[in-house]
């Protein structure tokens, strides 16, 4: 079998022909050109995968019957690669033409039986064409329409940010703490094997969760001494003030039950909805077991800041009464053989 490669140009659009008969290969560029195509010819099928590997096509025509393989190998192979390419399958052979339910299983877009004339040929090109297109103005929206969102959500990240950061001129505990807790709950989530998007969910949600401490009075906020049963009835509204805040925006609807749940307690005896086991959202009680941990190591104006073991026991301690007791084994797992990854968020901080 000889080699034999030419190209043609007209459209943008790039078609690749693959025929093992170069007498086909030569009609075909003739033909396409006079219609405006531009056209690589090709009549090594192991060629042609590697082209198409390496070279952007929008459309292929493809011999089925050729050697060293076959068209459905040929589409086979290039499925692992390329899921979007537009295939066209020719046979002279009607007889073992592939079955349909191998046409569809490689999702071969069009089907044509080989022919001195190319008329029909030409309006399969052309349905392909109008196809890819559409494709083409469906990706191109869809790319702005994202690009919009990202917009969308960015600026309204930012908007929570500042006040975010608001609440941390209130109250010197809180600078650095949600980015701790946010930081510990994606190391939590990442033991657990969630997900990216969960992931994100977490990573938002930690920074956030406090974002209700915006709507406490100082005077309750900044006391360096013990809180009154009012003052701290109040402290406890703030987890209900943050999910008021958040509660308009679409694009953080799946922060709020973090934001008003991380401190439910696992026994039922949390607030603000006294939840019990696992009618506790999921991140909040992830969120939960790393906001604990955070206040513990951190200094504050009435105390240093607990010791490790002193931390390890008190978590073993809560399991299954503050924390979730699955959540609550996993974290101890971090501390006893990954605490690296805890010092390494610590000096982040």
């Amino acid at each position: 079998m000889r080699k034999n490669m030419q190209s043609t140009t007209g459209s943008g659009y790039k078609i690749i022909a693959v025929d093992d008969e170069e007498g086909i290969v030569d009609s075909l560029s003739v033909f396409l050109k006079r219609s405006g195509y531009n056209l690589t010819g090709v009549t090594d099928p192991m060629e042609a995968i590697e082209l198409v590997k390496n070279e952007h096509f929008d459309l292929m025509i493809l011999d089925f019957i050729m050697t060293p393989i076959h068209g459905d190998k040929v589409v086979e192979e290039i499925r692992k690669f390329n899921k979007e390419l537009y295939i066209l399958l020719l046979t002279g052979h009607k007889d073992l033409a592939p079955p349909l339910e191998t046409i569809r299983k490689l999702d071969i877009q069009g089907y044509c039986e080989k022919s001195d004339k190319f008329d029909q040929l030409l309006l399969l090109i052309e349905s392909g064409i109008k196809s890819i297109e559409q494709m083409n103005e469906i990706k191109r929206i869809n790319g702005e329409l994202s690009e919009t969102i990202d917009k969308l959500e960015k600026a309204y990240l930012d908007s929570i940010e500042t006040l975010r950061y608001t609440v941390e001129a209130k109250d010197p505990y809180t600078k650095g703490h949600s980015d701790r807790v946010s930081s510990y709950s994606v190391l939590i989530g990442k033991y657990l094997g969630l997900s990216e998007d969960d992931l994100k969910t977490l990573r938002i949600g930690g920074l956030f969760h406090d974002i209700g401490k915006i709507g406490i009075p100082d005077s309750i906020l900044l006391k360096d001494s013990k809180l009154t049963d009012d003052e701290y009835s109040e402290i406890k509204n703030h987890p209900s003030i943050g999910a008021h805040i958040l509660c308009n925006a679409e694009a953080f609807q799946d922060i709020i039950p973090i934001v008003k749940h991380h401190h439910e307690r696992f026994d039922g005896r949390g607030y603000p909805g006294k939840l019990k086991g696992e009618d506790i959202p999921y991140f909040a009680r992830i969120a939960a077991v790393a906001d604990t941990f955070d206040a513990m190591t951190s200094k504050r104006t009435y105390r240093d800041s607990l010791p490790l073991d002193v931390v390890k026991e008190e978590i073993e301690d809560c399991s299954g009464t503050q924390f979730d007791p699955k959540i609550a084994k996993v974290f101890l797992d971090i501390l006893n053989n990954h605490y690296d990854e805890i010092k390494k968020i610590q000096n982040e901080f």
